[in-house]
């Protein structure tokens, strides 16, 4: 890091003492070491190293929550006469240890890796490091100021930090990708959450041939996602420093690829957002403690990736102090095990397929043909390839097709957008009002089977929706997806309201669909609700029954509300079904604000794996 005359600094403000939280997991960091890392002895002892577990580092590639350490400036830690290798030592087991529950894929480390780069410097580090060494453990490395001489770029030539974190100390590693002929630079590829993943590791200072090695890099992996890591970059909150926006300017605007930036130098930590030429946002981070107690303490920063729910959750922790706690805290340790400030503790929101559609877009889902939607029990499947004009066939060929109907000179449109997992590629876009009641909707011929089907085997219906972003519920609620005609009171089903349909699968005025109906074997409406579904997204409903239970699924899961009292079949009295209507009392009340893709009836309940969305 920079010396005082290079840049100001502000004292940082203490943070919060541990809570309990952090004790918990101090004491079970306590209870990981004592099992697994006793206190040396024997040839360890005389070695000058703990041992440590002998299993291979091996993170799962596949899981979708991963994540990734880095490692800021440690230069004070090995500073000339005074080297402490504990604290980063500590870390470092941290790592090895929580690596399988964290799902840990790589450390990074910044620079500044010591005070002065000299030989015995570089060396007690680079001895720390042989912990991650032993276990095959992927990580990358690079020079700050203080690791080399900072007047020089990376075509400097020789140093002691060359020397021991050159590239034959990478080589034959899983997770190294190759380095620069100079050295100083290197790229490092890992696999998580099913894909590829790149570190790229920069000099302190770039030459126009390290410009030149980099883009090339990001050539020969064009749909490799990529986080950069140097020591200069940020220098502040939204600030770049002269040479990071250099950095900005010649190589990471132009990348898209490059979708985080990591580094150290300044302090305190800092975060910075910039729109690249693609017009995506790119993340820059500074995250330095060497100003802090213990020199940082050899602190780390973990980035735990969820692709699931589009984030980074961040979190920075001092693992030695941790450790420590057994022994009882000092005042400034207690303010030190693990920092919560903006820049210290944060969630950064990405939706990564977006985010990398621009250089490795995530392939549209084919169009599957019908005959591999027909499974066997289908009594009817609609979808819709084009614009209704008069009658939608019934695929199923078992002769349910659909009549259009119109209120209030409505009109029904048809819309290519669907469902990203739907077999057709088509929906209709149902145009409803309340009041005055206006739209169209669809219903299924006199005479169809399926008027008269009371499902006492069991059934599956499946609708794939989405809501505009005007839908209104003063306007849209209860709209019906898919219904069934005649009201309770017909069939002599006087419970609850008796002008109810004998089943509809609607939407609430909070956008949750509902699945209610009266069962061949009560006189009451069963009810299966689901949660709030956002606008401008495309679901997948299904309503399962098994002759017996009924289970309502969003996406493919359960819902909580499904009750658990005996429900067979679906009461009729031989009329019609609709979809995007809903009938009350025996005549309609509402419909459907929103598009509908593909609708599928199964006369047997029908598991997950079979759903039209799988």
């Amino acid at each position: 890091m920079c010396t005082s005359h290079e840049h100001d600094q502000d004292e940082a403000a203490p943070q919060a003492g541990a809570g309990r939280r952090n004790f918990l997991r101090a004491t079970a960091l306590m209870g990981a070491a004592a099992a697994v890392l006793p206190a040396a002895t024997g040839a360890a002892r005389a070695a000058g190293e703990a041992p440590v577990p002998a299993a291979r580092w091996r993170p799962d590639p596949d899981s979708r929550r991963f994540t990734l350490a880095v490692m800021p400036d440690t230069q004070y830690l090995f500073d000339g006469p005074s080297i402490d290798k504990a604290p980063v030592e500590a870390s470092l087991r941290y790592l090895l240890e929580q690596g399988r529950e964290e799902n840990i894929v790589f450390l990074s480390h910044l620079g500044d890796l010591t005070q002065n780069g000299a030989e015995k410097e570089c060396a007690a580090i680079g001895e720390a490091f042989r912990l991650l060494d032993r276990r095959g453990v992927g990580y990358s490395v690079l020079a700050g100021n203080h690791d080399v001489r900072p007047s020089t770029d990376d075509q400097r030539g020789p140093t002691p930090y060359l020397d021991v974190f050159g590239p034959d100390r990478f080589k034959g590693r899983p997770t190294f990708g190759g380095a620069s002929p100079d050295g100083y630079n290197s790229f490092h590829l890992f696999e998580a959450g099913g894909r590829q993943w790149m570190v790229l590791a920069l000099d302190w200072r770039l030459s126009p041939k390290g410009f030149d090695w980099a883009k090339d890099v990001l050539a020969r992996h064009p749909r490799t996602p990529v986080v950069l890591t140097t020591h200069e970059l940020v220098d502040g909150d939204d600030s770049l420093s002269s040479y990071g926006q250099m950095l900005w300017d010649q190589l990471i605007e132009d990348h898209d690829q490059i979708f985080l930036t990591l580094n150290g130098h300044y302090w305190p930590a800092a975060r910075a957002t910039r729109r690249n030429a693609a017009d995506n946002d790119v993340h820059l981070h500074l995250t330095n403690y060497q100003n802090r107690y213990f020199g940082g303490a050899a602190m780390i920063r973990l980035y735990r990736f969820d692709l699931d729910r589009n984030t980074i959750d961040v979190e920075t922790i001092s693992p030695w102090i941790m450790g420590r706690a057994a022994e009882g805290l000092n005042e400034l340790e207690r303010q030190e095990i693990e920092l919560s400030g903006d820049a210290d503790r944060f969630t950064v929101e990405i939706d990564f397929e977006t985010r990398f559609a621009g250089f490795d877009p995530v392939p549209a889902r084919a169009e599957r043909p019908v005959s591999k939607t027909l499974i066997p029990g289908t009594v009817a499947y609609w979808r819709f390839d084009q614009a209704v004009t008069g009658t939608v066939r019934d695929r199923s060929g078992r002769g349910n097709d659909l009549t259009l109907v119109t209120v209030g000179g409505g009109e029904l449109g048809w819309s290519a957008d669907h469902h990203p997992d739907q077999p057709g590629h088509g929906s209709l876009e149902f145009q409803g009002f309340k009041s005055p009641l206006k739209g169209a909707y669809l219903r299924t011929v006199d005479g169809a089977p399926l008027n008269s089907a009371t499902f006492e085997r069991g059934y599956t219906i499946e609708a794939f929706y989405r809501l505009p972003a005007d839908w209104d519920p003063a306007h849209h609620a209860w709209s019906g997806l898919v219904s069934r005609t005649g009201a309770g009171g017909a069939a002599g089903r006087t419970a609850d309201d008796p002008d109810e349909p004998l089943a509809t699968l609607s939407l609430s005025n909070d956008r949750e669909p509902q699945w209610a109906m009266r069962p061949l074997n009560q006189q009451g409406i069963a009810t299966n609700w689901g949660q709030e579904t956002p606008l401008e997204t495309w679901w997948h409903l299904a309503v399962v029954n098994d002759g017996e239970h009924t289970t309502l699924y969003v996406e493919s899961c359960p819902v909580v509300r499904n009750p658990k009292a005996v429900s067979t079949g679906i009461t009729s009295v031989g009329l019609p079904w609709l979809l995007g209507g809903y009938e009350y009392g025996g005549r309609i009340d509402q419909i459907l604000h929103g598009r509908l893709g593909d609708v599928r009836i199964v006369e047997r309940a029908l598991p997950v794996k079979s759903f039209m969305n799988h």
